[in-house]
């Protein structure tokens, strides 16, 4: 379970009391040395620093989001207008099934899908994006939605969440899924979009008091070093260890090219191959990212798994295991049952297959980002300047510590040290056969920090 409730606990742990079904699970945890160390060593450490993260919350600049809110508003007025003269009339369009009768009803679009439990189609976002070039309406509708989003979740939220200091407290769930990520929510600050303009405009909100400074400590393309970690495959050590884009890297044997020949289109098909592979998706859905045929999709698909063995190798070792053991363990430790692992149902199996690939690599990433968390704030506390420092967002695999201005450059220095050096100076003493770079930015908001 992520994230339990007290009744979650005592059903789990089959005690009537909090004390009796903590002294039940610690029982369990002793029973299993790995489970232990993982408690012990990466997530009890770090309760009060994710607990002070809480209590000292990030500076907002409230002029600014009340400048988004008038801006955001009027934007949504124009895009309501537009919408409703390519439907030929108004209607709601946060309602479903209104938006369904008019694509599909009155506007004559293909629909996708099956209908749902209200008769109509569905018009979830993966629809849409398939009917993009049959209606200009669709291009609206989902710049629209986002803008709809971003106002109702963060520009109007987060204003009357803060505190007399005009400081916002949001939540970090520290194990808020399945994998031992982190999770944060009230409001959810790793789902604010940063590929967009509107979404890196509220980032800007989020501001350095005066005399200090923003810091981001971000790990550069963390799961696919541990990837490449993981299965030891030579080829994408090797693009590592060279200090090589590894999205090139891998264009240059998938497309048989010279490094120097790939271009930004083999590039891109190559990053999107790179994260299917690491996410476990099939031929269909990389046709699907890819935004090309099926045969196109599986030819990569294929070069892809002739070129890096190791990976291919990997991958079946990691399904072989979670069936027979029901569970897959992180380079730490951490482990996560798959009850639908040996089951007889064909798409629960592979279901199961697919998260139990992945498991592995983001749990191993939340057990580094973890102990990040702690080796940081020790050493801090070793040289002096931990009352200087406070970290403030976990934001997927990047810490913001909020740094006084004075002293930014030596807590960097100390920071990205500590980062870099999680595995070899952690307890399970790992030496990577690879460098994890970390990449710090300073600004005076979150925006120019990252």
């Amino acid at each position: 379970l992520t994230n339990p409730s007290l009744d979650d606990i005592l059903r789990f742990s089959k005690r009537k009391t909090f004390n009796e079904a903590k002294e039940s699970i610690d029982t369990m945890l002793k029973n299993d040395k790995d489970l232990f160390s993982v408690w012990k060593e990466i997530e009890e450490p770090i309760i009060p620093l994710v607990t002070a993260m809480e209590q000292k919350g990030v500076c907002i600049d409230i002029a600014l989001f009340s400048t988004l809110a008038k801006e955001y508003k009027e934007k949504l007025s124009m895009l309501t207008k537009e919408i409703y003269s390519y439907a030929g009339g108004e209607f709601n369009i946060n309602s479903p099934k209104q938006l369904s009768e008019i694509l599909f009803g009155k506007l004559g679009l293909a629909p996708k899908g099956k209908r749902g439990e209200a008769g109509s189609f569905s018009t979830k976002v993966e629809v849409l994006e398939e009917l993009y070039d049959a209606h200009p309406i669709i291009g609206v509708i989902m710049r629209y939605r986002e803008l709809q989003k971003l106002v109702s979740t963060y520009i109007e939220v987060i204003p009357t969440l803060l505190d007399a200091n005009g400081r916002l407290h949001a939540q970090f769930l520290q194990h808020g899924t399945t994998t031992g990520r982190f999770a944060s929510q009230n409001p959810n600050l790793q789902n604010i979009p940063i590929r967009t303009e509107l979404g890196r405009a509220i980032r800007k909100g989020f501001i350095a008091p005066q005399g200090q400074v923003l810091v981001a400590f971000d790990y550069g393309q963390m799961e696919l070093r541990i990837m490449a970690m993981l299965s030891k495959d030579e080829k994408l050590l090797h693009i590592f260890k060279e200090g090589k884009d590894i999205h090139s890297g891998v264009a240059a044997y998938i497309f048989n090219v010279p490094e120097d020949r790939v271009d930004a289109e083999m590039r891109r098909k190559a990053k999107v191959v790179n994260f299917g592979i690491l996410y476990g998706m099939g031929v269909l859905a990389l046709k699907k990212n890819l935004e090309t045929t099926k045969e196109e999709a599986q030819r990569y698909y294929t070069a892809y798994f002739e070129e890096f063995k190791g990976v291919r190798e990997y991958i079946e070792s990691i399904k072989e295991y979670a069936r027979v053991h029901g569970c897959t363990a992180t380079l730490s430790g951490r482990k996560r049952s798959f009850e639908s692992i040996r089951s007889k149902i064909p798409h629960l199996r592979v279901l199961a297959e697919r998260m139990a690939m992945n498991a592995p690599i983001q749990g191993t990433e939340e057990d580094m980002i973890k102990l990040a968390i702690r080796f940081a704030k020790e050493d801090l506390e070793k040289i002096g300047l931990a009352s200087r420092v406070d970290l403030i967002m976990q934001i997927h695999d990047e810490l913001v510590y909020e740094i006084d201005n004075e002293c930014a450059d030596e807590a960097i220095a100390c920071i990205t040290k500590a980062m870099e050096e999680v595995l070899s100076r952690s307890y399970i003493h790992y030496q990577s056969p690879i460098p994890f770079v970390v990449n710090a930015k300073k600004g005076a908001s979150w925006d120019e920090a990252k």
